[in-house]
């Protein structure tokens, strides 16, 4: 599973010390957004939670994913997951005296309407014709492909990287190149609108520095999934690497409070979105 690491110092940081994070009572209007599907500018391009994840993981100028992240590829079908429950398509079953943990509930059709993403569309698919119903861990192995059973094995989503990937080429956002690696070539995808991808990193920078407000239930939904799933998938460093050792300690600080956080405690709260820390709840065990 993913770590959340401190980097080590490279030099000391000038006489003038980092300007204090603004208080709670001075960004809590600023960090109130509705929990919909459409936060943020409406200028801006829409993503889903599953191309923001895979634009966050990829070196620019290469176009591809670390060979080293092993994580990623689950963290994608997490993402998932929680678009199709904040799209309103799928629900955690309601707790019972047997069912009470996050993790023992199943998931539940809600609509089966598509949603117009090929990915999300197959999912819900998946889910509609299961019987009987799974777990939101469950789901996550079958969809990544991690299962002994050779029934389930219908379930797995293949060329899930390289479908997003081409979604965010049609957004223009990335490109298609070829690239030769000695014994094989590559088809990879470099960032092209750059503007776009540090539009992204700063909401996520922005999310634990000067807009933190230190609880979960009043962060953006959307926000929030994000920062969930890009631990979850190992791609957080890539998020923080461009602060300054100081910020880079309070954001990191931060980061893991938040997911260290209990799912079972935090998904009972009033206006808590379950499946965002069901999937947290089911990376932590994994």
């Amino acid at each position: 599973m993913t770590t959340l690491t401190h980097r080590a110092h490279r030099t000391k940081v000038g006489k003038n010390p980092e300007k204090k994070v603004e208080s709670e009572e001075d960004t809590a209007n600023q960090d109130r957004s509705t929990d919909s599907e459409d936060s943020g500018d409406a200028k801006d391009i829409r993503l889903t939670l599953m191309e923001e994840v895979l634009l966050l993981g990829l070196k620019d100028k290469e176009g591809y994913t670390s060979f080293w992240n092993d994580c990623i590829s689950s963290g994608l079908r997490g993402g998932i997951l929680i678009e199709l429950a904040m799209r309103g398509r799928i629900y955690l079953e309601p707790p019972t005296m047997r069912k009470k943990r996050l993790l023992d509930r199943k998931v539940l059709l809600k609509s089966d309407s598509p949603t117009g993403d090929v990915l999300l569309d197959e999912t819900l698919k998946h889910i509609k014709a299961t019987e009987p119903t799974e777990t939101v861990q469950t789901w996550i192995e079958l969809l990544t492909g991690e299962t002994w059973n050779p029934f389930k094995l219908q379930y797995q989503l293949r060329n899930v990287r390289e479908r997003i990937a081409k979604n965010l080429v049609e957004k223009g956002i990335l490109t298609t190149e070829k690239q030769n690696f000695l014994l094989f070539d590559m088809t990879t995808h470099p960032v092209t609108n750059t503007t776009e991808k540090q539009r992204l990193v700063k909401k996520l920078q922005d999310s634990v520095l000067e807009r933190w407000v230190n609880d979960p239930q009043r962060m953006d939904k959307r926000t929030l999934a994000l920062l969930v799933l890009a631990h979850s998938s190992d791609v957080l460093e890539n998020v923080f690497s461009s602060l300054t050792d100081d910020k880079y300690d309070v954001a990191m600080n931060r980061a893991k409070d938040l997911v260290e956080l209990d799912p079972e405690v935090e998904g009972t709260k009033h206006s808590a979105t379950e499946m965002i820390w069901a999937v947290l709840a089911a990376f932590n065990k994994s």
